[in-house]
């Protein structure tokens, strides 16, 4: 895992089902939106700007 990422506070979207499959998890930080997937934590975490969430929330929650 990358670096830096074990001490944020990771949450699953409320949208994610209760068996805990094919999620993905996202930590907020003060300068980047952490992101990474629940099944496979081996896998490096990425970030993106707060800002560039933000949009590609907005996106997605208007489809």
């Amino acid at each position: 895992m990358n670096s830096g990422t074990t001490e944020l506070d990771w949450f699953k979207s409320s949208y994610s089902g209760s068996q805990g499959d094919d999620c993905v998890e996202v930590a907020v930080a003060e300068q980047a939106v952490h992101v990474r997937d629940s099944k496979d934590l081996a896998r490096p975490a990425f970030k993106v700007g707060r800002e560039g969430w933000t949009r590609f929330v907005r996106f997605a929650s208007e489809r």
